[in-house]
């Protein structure tokens, strides 16, 4: 027998249990969490490698409607974070909610029933609302090297840190220095014999100021809250400024250019060296990233730097361009997520049988970055282009979930049963995206990132203020949808195109 509810949230991390909150403010106790795991916290279960912390400051890295007002630091370390989303579930008694361990195989929409119908490793779901939170660095990426499988010794992603295995005394190889690498390098280099850091693209990075919160602030964040407001509104205001150099006039982060080369020519005496971690691309175009250990790792007796390509690895070394071998006893990939294609599209089928990966073949595309058409009540939590490069996640998250929450209350109040995405009003509303895009460092910058799917289009970030997301998705419009009653009738109403 299935297990019915009325909506079906899948994956617990920021997107899942911050959903799941929502829903019990709103008076909504008919839902529960899938989760693949044996615990919540997503990203933030999953990417536990030493030095794993966030970038962007605790403060505005947290729920606003679930605040903690004890954070330690500036920038939070992973298990601070892990703690805070495993508190959520005490706090807001999600337990009975949360179902672990189930692993989604399938979610397929009965249109007849207008419900979903979804199959996971430990039994089956049928409910009136699908939500999709497993968010777009869920599914590790390694890079095709040709050889990989042929490896003697241990290999394994970031993100799937074997603390098994210890590196002391070894030699090892890193492949990637993107912003998880930048973490954990430094940690490592200090551990192993030989270090050996293969770097593609060299990203920007700035100093981090990072600092103990002291025992004076938690008390006033704790019993004066203006205070705390105050404090994540300041962190928002001068996170959001970033937006008009990465959107408008790219020129205008030469200053924060000029802090990164200066913050390299501090830390790096050889000039060689400097020369090849320089970046030569326009910042912003990647992530900007932020370390203050990152180069003086890279300067360490034990660590090399290696620019030159990797041809293949062999059993027992990491084989350049030029034949160069490189012997390592372990591979640690720093090599990012499927984020332009989240392999739990392949597992959602919708109204006429297609699946989501089918639907994307040709990109991502959403309506608002939330629903998607021919998937009558599925709701995406970061979504496609509702990323950012330039604060925080929670933001867009929390813009979603009052989306979802007023399509609810929508539905309810008229006895919808069905909600879907009109499929011009889609299109129209990602070609504004795209539009908007094209002007925008990320597609300007020069450097090939994740932000950019196979087809060379933009489908992970949105191009403007977070605040205009936060207004197109303050309530549920249903103009631009198609409804259905209990009674079986179907009205479209007239799309509407907003353009960001």
């Amino acid at each position: 027998m299935d297990e019915h509810h009325d909506v079906l949230i899948v994956g617990a991390g920021f997107s899942g249990l911050g959903a799941a909150v929502r829903l019990r403010q709103a008076g909504r106790h008919d839902f529960v969490i899938l989760e693949r795991a044996d615990d919540v916290g997503g990203t933030w279960r999953d990417n536990d490698y030493p030095g794993a912390a966030c970038d962007v400051p605790s403060h505005l890295y947290s729920l606003s409607f679930a605040p903690n007002p004890r954070w330690s630091r500036s920038f939070s370390p992973q298990p601070e974070i892990q703690e805070y989303l495993r508190g959520l579930v005490t706090r807001y008694d999600l337990a009975p909610h949360l179902r672990l361990g189930h692993e989604l195989v399938e979610a397929r929409w009965d249109d007849t029933a207008a419900r979903w119908r979804v199959r996971t490793g430990r039994g089956s779901f049928t409910g009136r609302v699908l939500v999709i939170g497993t968010g777009p660095l869920s599914a590790p990426k390694l890079p095709a090297i040709d050889g990989l499988d042929d490896f003697a010794g241990t290999a394994f992603h970031s993100a799937r840190w074997r603390h098994d295995h210890d590196l002391t005394g070894r030699r090892v190889a890193v492949i990637g220095t993107g912003a998880s690498a930048i973490q954990f390098v430094p940690r490592i280099a200090e551990q192993v014999e030989r270090l050996t850091v293969f770097q593609r693209t060299p990203p920007w990075i700035i100093p981090r100021n990072d600092r103990p919160i002291s025992g004076l602030e938690h008390w006033l964040y704790e019993h004066l809250p203006p205070t705390r407001l105050a404090a994540r509104a300041g962190i928002y205001t001068a996170r959001e400024t970033l937006a008009v150099g990465m959107t408008w006039r790219p020129r205008l982060l030469d200053a924060v250019a000029a802090m990164a080369r200066g913050h390299l020519h501090r830390q790096v005496a050889d000039p060689a060296l400097r020369e090849r971690l320089l970046p030569d691309y326009r910042i912003g175009c990647k992530r900007i990233l932020l370390s203050n250990d990152f180069y003086p790792a890279l300067s360490r007796d034990n660590v090399e730097l290696v620019t030159d390509p990797i041809d293949r690895i062999e059993p027992h070394a990491v084989r350049t361009a030029g034949g160069v071998e490189h012997p390592v006893e372990t591979i640690v990939f720093g090599t990012g997520f499927e984020a332009t294609r989240p392999p739990v599209a392949d597992a959602v089928v919708g109204r006429d049988g297609a699946r989501l990966a089918d639907a994307w073949a040709d990109g991502m595309t959403a309506y608002r970055g939330t629903t998607v058409t021919g998937f009558p009540n599925l709701f995406l939590l970061i979504g496609p282009n509702t990323g950012l490069g330039h604060t925080s996640m929670i933001y867009i998250i929390e813009s979603q979930l009052n989306y979802l929450v007023t399509a609810l209350s929508k539905m309810d109040e008229h006895d919808i049963v069905a909600v879907e995405v009109d499929a011009g009003a889609q299109h129209a509303y990602n070609e504004g995206l795209q539009r908007r895009l094209d002007g925008t460092v990320w597609n300007t910058g020069g450097c090939a990132s994740w932000y950019l799917d196979a087809h060379g289009r933009n489908t992970t970030l949105w191009p403007s203020f977070t605040w205009r997301f936060r207004r197109l998705t303050r309530r549920f419009d249903p103009r631009g949808y198609h409804l259905r009653t209990r009674q079986e009738v179907t009205t479209a109403c007239p799309p509407q195109t907003p353009v960001p």
